[in-house]
């Protein structure tokens, strides 16, 4: 074994001790009362949102940087961007998410077409192979709907890249530009909620929250965005 296979082995099993150890501290701190208790939800709005505007700069980079750190532990973006539109608004928090998932991403495909690559060509290769030749013919642009049309789950479309050979650099643009509508949908949801326990002491019916314009516009948004994806990615993927 050389010893550039060697540095791999060690660094990509340093990277799943750190991963397996934030995952047990992540579950055996919080519960799943911790995230859908209405009450609890709506005391912790009132802390973060003191100090959200009292240090509206330093909390906007620690939840940068733990977006980014989310998706190179966890690899998924869910369910950063309703908790960034809740905490920050559709606005600044579109901008936050975007930008932190596209770094976390483009971090998280750095490691894999160092660690992963010849794994990823041999599971995905010849899956992909129509996509190989639209890549070749202009990289930015097809990385672009790549991005937008998902359909794939955030980790694996991170680390399938690896077998088209995807510049960094157009990957990471691709990243913020591609992802945007989605991630602008999804933060919209989010402060919706935020404005519903604002206004709400107890939680509303479901009948009550659908008739709400901040949470029937985002899901309008989303069904919109899936019908666009779902025509484009027949498109994208079989031609």
């Amino acid at each position: 074994m050389n010893k550039e296979k060697k540095i791999k082995i060690f660094l990509g099993s340093v990277y799943i001790l750190i991963v397996s150890i934030f995952l047990w501290f992540f579950f055996s701190t919080f519960s799943f009362q911790d995230f859908s208790s209405y009450e609890l939800i709506r005391e912790n709005r009132d802390t973060l949102e003191q100090f959200k505007n009292s240090n509206i700069v330093i909390s906007s980079i620690l939840f940068l940087l733990g977006t980014i750190i989310w998706v190179l532990l966890l690899g998924f973006g869910a369910p950063v961007f309703l908790v960034g539109g809740f905490i920050f608004g559709k606005w600044l928090g579109t901008l936050i998410i975007v930008f932190g998932l596209s770094i976390g991403a483009t971090f998280l495909y750095m490691f894999a077409n160092y660690f992963l690559k010849d794994l990823i060509e041999e599971k995905f290769s010849s899956r992909f192979n129509n996509l190989t030749e639209k890549f070749k013919e202009n990289e930015f642009t097809f990385f672009l709907i790549y991005r937008f049309i998902g359909g794939i789950p955030f980790f694996i479309s991170n680390i399938l890249p690896t077998i088209f050979n995807v510049k960094v650099r157009n990957f990471f643009l691709g990243s913020v530009i591609g992802m945007t509508p989605q991630l602008f949908v999804g933060a919209s949801l989010g402060a919706g909620l935020n404005k519903i326990l604002e206004e709400n002491s107890e939680i509303p019916s479901l009948f009550q929250l659908l008739l709400t314009p901040d949470i029937y516009l985002p899901i309008t948004g989303i069904i919109i965005l899936v019908l666009i994806g779902f025509l484009l990615r027949k498109k994208f993927y079989t031609d």
